[in-house]
């Protein structure tokens, strides 16, 4: 197994480090420049593989479906299956990714996730995540990259990640008609283009070209929470990715266009159930 030492492939578009490698379990960091604002050529997934962004946005095209690819998402890579990358956002993105033996796959996926148990697929691109995965998920990545984590510790946090992200109460299919969620789609890469602002509703509705009321709707429809909310989760998410870069953590606050540290804090713990700093301390030892 590796944890530690970090095995990293290069190429002058994306950047993959091997932060775990077990017989069961792999786990990589995979950064992408996201230089290519068009469709990328298609490409295919090589295993069936949970993605995890964590910081930045793309978009992933599976024949005529897209998914919008951000912190409050897992994206559900079937092996064999075709798929083409854009990037509407400037920035770049980095992503999580989690490959688990067939049979583990099979053991923690409810069956109405699953196409074939044998050899697991999908029927969903995608699934939103809730908090819970989003703080197990940046523990992982900080403890693998810091070299804290011990071989079990690493494979458990991960099967956890796993078998929470994919349970029956905690994931959520998007909802509704292929026309509203491209509405929505366009509405959360409005906001991922600008994490610190201060968006009102009156401006993405704009950037969308419908009315509040319509967006709203729409939104709590087809991502099972309202916008503001879906805002706050994506701010606090590049938090987490973060923690470890700054010892400020009120510029953090601000950079992230929260009002003040004390608001930053009250809405990480409210979110969390730690304080920036408690869940610094533990994801990173320090």
């Amino acid at each position: 197994m590796r944890s530690k030492s970090h095995n990293k492939s290069v190429t002058p578009e994306l950047s993959v480090d091997l932060l775990l490698h077990s017989p069961s379990i792999s786990v990589r960091d995979i950064y992408c420049a996201g230089t290519c604002k068009g469709h990328s050529p298609e490409e295919h997934a090589t295993a069936t593989e949970l993605v995890f962004p964590y910081r930045g946005t793309y978009v992933r095209h599976v024949g005529q479906d897209q998914s919008v690819a951000e912190a409050n998402q897992v994206l559900l890579f079937n092996r064999g299956q075709g798929y083409r990358v854009s990037h509407p956002v400037e920035g770049g993105d980095a992503s999580l990714s989690l490959f688990l033996s067939p049979s583990l796959l099979a053991e923690l996926s409810p069956v109405s996730l699953l196409i074939d148990r044998t050899e697991p697929t999908f029927h969903a691109q995608r699934l939103r995540v809730d908090t819970r995965s989003q703080s197990l998920l940046a523990t992982l990545r900080h403890r693998l990259r810091q070299g804290v984590a011990a071989s079990m510790e690493a494979e458990t946090l991960a099967l956890t990640l796993v078998q929470h992200t994919l349970g029956p109460r905690t994931a959520h299919t998007a909802g509704g008609s292929a026309g509203r969620q491209r509405l929505v789609d366009r509405a959360k890469l409005a906001v991922a283009s600008d994490l610190g602002r201060r968006w009102t509703l009156a401006e993405v509705a704009a950037e969308v070209r419908c009315s509040p009321v319509y967006l709203t709707q729409v939104f709590q429809q087809v991502e099972g929470i309202p916008l503001y909310r879906y805002q706050l989760r994506l701010r606090l998410a590049r938090a987490l990715d973060l923690l470890e870069e700054y010892d400020d953590l009120t510029q953090l606050s601000l950079d992230l266009g929260f009002s003040s540290h004390s608001h930053f804090s009250a809405a990480f713990r409210e979110t969390y159930g730690k304080s920036p700093s408690a869940f610094k301390q533990s994801a990173l030892g320090r």
